[in-house]
């Protein structure tokens, strides 16, 4: 990783703007060095997935971000990059190393997909691939196998500011990077406090885990296609949700809902928590 992507990642931290992330000041040295992730390691490789929905909520009832409507992006992706990890190793053959990383490894995925060509960081701090949008997952292969890197994309948003303009809570504010203490999607989803700070109950409208407003106004996401992943598609119980049926829920019936979905990361008492905060209004 090249120094000055270290050190905006490091400034990033050490302003708190991280907020309630604080995983993301752990393992520095491994999220500067993929090396440290797997001895003898020579290259990355980086994967995009389309997680756009062809089916939606309706806009009455709780709004999920869309990357939970179907299964946890970590076990699909997972699955789909041991997959490619086992043929990187019929090909290149035993020697080869890898270690497949999906968002909980301390690699810096958006960094290394630019380096890898796919896209770009945007203002929303999400990866823009060209063409195609910002509603995808990524994934990483470290290996020791040795591999002719790609050109880096050098796209930026340009003057554009929509996402900035747009973000509810005023996270993406003077073009900085996102401010997590301030993100919809943060605080919903990462954020442990019994209530919401005061400025986000005012600013939640019907979301109820995560936020895609920054994605939503992108221009670059105005030809967004639905994902052809099956398990990343709604289910028509996930679709039929209501109010009524997240306040019934007991802890059974939020795992039998919820168990393989990433969903399942702020809990059955932080899904109540966002649920009466918007039934406050």
């Amino acid at each position: 990783m090249s120094p000055d992507a270290a050190l905006r990642y490091r400034r990033w931290i050490d302003t708190g703007r991280n907020g309630c992330m604080d995983w993301a000041a752990r393992y520095l040295d491994v999220r500067d060095n993929p090396q440290l992730l797997l001895e003898g390691a020579r290259s990355v490789i980086m994967v995009a997935m389309n997680y756009y929905p062809a089916q939606f909520q309706s806009p009455d009832v709780p709004q999920f971000a869309y990357y939970a409507y179907g299964r946890d992006y970590h076990e699909v992706m997972r699955d789909r990059l041991h997959q490619l990890s086992a043929y990187i190793k019929e090909i290149a053959g035993d020697g080869v190393a890898t270690r497949c990383c999906v968002d909980t490894a301390p690699l810096r995925e958006r960094y290394w997909a630019v380096q890898a060509g796919i896209g770009f960081v945007g203002r929303n701090n999400t990866l823009i691939i060209p063409g195609k949008g910002s509603y995808f997952f990524l994934g990483g292969i470290v290996t020791t196998l040795e591999l002719h890197p790609d050109d880096p994309c050098q796209l930026t948003c340009g003057d554009c500011k929509a996402c900035e303009k747009a973000c509810p809570g005023g996270a993406l504010a003077g073009g900085l990077p996102v401010d997590a203490s301030r993100c919809l999607s943060c605080l919903t989803i990462e954020y442990r406090g019994e209530e919401l700070p005061q400025w986000a109950r005012e600013a939640m409208g019907n979301r109820i885990y995560g936020c895609d407003e920054c994605q939503r106004v992108c221009p670059h996401n105005r030809g967004a296609q639905p994902t052809a992943v099956p398990e990343l598609q709604p289910s028509e119980a996930f679709l039929a949700l209501t109010a009524q049926d997240i306040a019934a829920m007991d802890q059974p019936a939020f795992s039998r809902c919820f168990s393989h979905s990433a969903v399942k990361r702020t809990k059955l008492t932080g899904l109540k928590r966002n649920l009466n905060t918007n039934n406050e209004k």
